[in-house]
């Protein structure tokens, strides 16, 4: 779901990029110094899953792990998947650096929905079963989510990419499958581990 240099019309580009902005901003206020190892981590997963593209369709899929990050790290999202985004950008041109606000908005936005929306949930008491399946809806409606913002980015950028947005957003179905999977499994595990880790920490 990288949007590349020059396909995004400046009025997106320019609210995008605000947008981001002030994400960041306010996940970098609301990060707290003991939550940096999990920045860290969260950031280092989302790059390497997300470098791992499959061709299927008119594009290639892969990972986002959005969902889990969102969940965990709340607005601290935004600075973490930007510093994921920019050094896939540098280091394999992935995206690009003009489009890095559109490209952690489309990330990052649907993660924070995910804190807000099914982190309260996951922090009571429930079976694993339960956990399980509100993580899992977590993780495929991230990806969903990220999904539908790059349709309607390059919609309003131009409308004749609406086919292929559209195309690219059925093609990422399997991946919010394999994504609710991963995220539904990952939180099971971290609260049977460290049943702590959701503790309010960066909450607006």
């Amino acid at each position: 779901m990288h949007i590349a240099d020059g396909v995004v019309s400046l009025p997106v580009l320019v609210t995008s990029t605000a947008i981001a902005a002030t994400g960041v901003g306010i996940g970098l206020k609301q990060t707290d110094y003991k939550q940096i190892p999990q920045v860290a981590v969260l950031t280092a997963g989302f790059f390497i899953a997300s470098l791992i593209h499959i061709p299927l369709g008119p594009g290639q899929v892969h990972l986002l792990m959005n969902g889990l990050t969102g969940i965990i790290l709340g607005w601290a999202a935004f600075p973490a998947l930007l510093v994921a985004l920019f050094l896939q950008a540098l280091l394999f041109g992935y995206g690009g650096i003009t489009v890095l606000g559109v490209n952690t908005v489309n990330m990052a936005l649907p993660a924070l929905c995910c804190h807000y929306l099914f982190t309260p949930l996951l922090r009571k008491e429930l079976s694993r079963r339960s956990t399980f399946l509100i993580a899992f809806a977590a993780g495929g409606s991230a990806v969903a989510a990220s999904g539908v913002l790059l349709a309607a980015t390059l919609f309003f950028s131009n409308r004749e990419f609406t086919g292929v947005a559209t195309a690219i957003l059925f093609a990422h179905l399997p991946v919010m499958v394999v994504e609710g999977v991963l995220t539904g499994s990952a939180v099971v595990f971290l609260k049977r581990v460290q049943p702590d880790f959701l503790t309010p920490n960066n909450s607006l």
